[in-house]
């Protein structure tokens, strides 16, 4: 396996340090947001098959996911599938074969590479622009490989895998080419398209940013696209610093609320969403209660990789379950594993 390791400048430099004093290593204080090295563009061993009708369907236990590049598509299950949403274009189960996303867009979405800053912000929508492919490991396993992107040159690739319970794993990869990021850092963004919910709000574990507030469940809903549209997690260990015009209003407008368990649920039609993130990759969840066109929210998060180096590779992993809502008590014992695969140090 081919494995592209990320070390931090600074950390590199107190490695160095170290090993020229003769001391004994000591571990980082942060996270170096490595790649987890699993899908092609990091792992020479994977074995896939490349696709070129655009669109795959995957099925297990009661949920069926058709994942999708970033061409537009026209079949009987996706009619009229609008080029540029890439990701799980169709989601349904066993007790509801609906789509839960918005018919024509998509969820699980990769849309945004930013910098933070208006002036280098040639395409707001990046990922969507540039040519995606599809790449078939197995049968409940594809990615979404896309070369180098024209403005930032980042290259990536995303892993959908369908767990034997239906619950998808996603696995994000990347690789940047170029360093033009005038801050330092790399901002991500992904959205999930809704469609047509009873309720748009999103209920994660959280309180009061900068406080010492006991965790608490949060019913979160943000008044206006853009407005209060993101939590970060506690404990935050860098300064990410949007510029005030930045036009993609959902990156840096903040709740008064952060998050202290990294995962959070939304309620449409007797069906949940859970989207469950690792602690280490620092994900900030996100949110509008218009993204996908009235009536439908987009229930989304960012990543932000500090301190860019050109050609490591870093990474998160998340998990997805789409099941059936009797109560929030329910949803936490019907997710608990997947919480503790992903490290939740409680996820009673």
């Amino acid at each position: 396996m081919k494995r592209l390791n990320c070390m931090k400048s600074s950390h590199f430099a107190i490695f160095l340090l170290t090993a020229m004093l003769g001391l004994p290593m000591i571990e980082a204080a942060e996270p170096v947001l490595q790649a987890p090295g699993v899908t092609s563009l990091t792992n020479q061993g994977v074995v896939y098959t490349e696709i070129a009708t655009h669109h795959v369907k995957i099925q297990r236990g009661e949920v069926t996911a058709i994942i999708v590049d970033n061409a537009a598509i026209d079949i009987p299950a996706l009619p009229k599938h609008r080029a540029g949403y890439n990701g799980v274009a169709s989601l349904t189960h066993g007790k509801r074969d609906i789509n839960l996303f918005v018919p024509g867009i998509a969820g699980l979405n990769f849309e945004h590479i930013h910098d933070g800053t208006t002036a280098a912000l040639k395409e707001k929508f990046e990922p969507r622009k540039f040519p995606i492919q599809i790449r078939r490991v197995n049968d409940y396993t594809v990615e979404l490989y896309q070369p180098p992107t024209g403005n930032w040159k980042l290259e990536s690739c995303g892993r959908y895998t369908l767990l034997t319970d239906g619950t998808i794993e996603y696995t994000f990869e990347c690789i940047p080419r170029g360093n033009d990021y005038a801050k330092g850092f790399i901002g991500l963004f992904w959205a999930s398209y809704i469609h047509q919910p009873e309720e748009k709000a999103i209920h994660f574990l959280g309180r009061r940013q900068g406080t010492g507030d006991p965790t608490r469940w949060i019913k979160a809903v943000s008044p206006k696209h853009g407005v209060a549209s993101t939590h970060p997690p506690n404990k935050y260990p860098w300064n990410i610093e949007i510029e005030d015009t930045f036009p993609l209003t959902l990156v840096g407008n903040q709740s008064p609320f952060e998050h202290t368990v990294p995962w959070y649920f939304g309620v449409s039609h007797g069906m949940a969403l859970a989207l469950m993130f690792r602690p280490e990759d620092r994900i900030w969840l996100a949110q509008s209660p218009s993204g996908g066109g009235n009536g439908n929210p987009a229930w989304d998060f960012q990543w932000f990789i500090p301190d860019v180096q050109i050609g490591c590779a870093y990474g998160f992993t998340m998990r997805a379950s789409y099941l059936p809502f009797e109560s929030r008590d329910q949803l936490i014992r019907a997710t608990q594993k997947h919480r503790k695969a992903l490290g939740h140090a409680n996820a009673d």
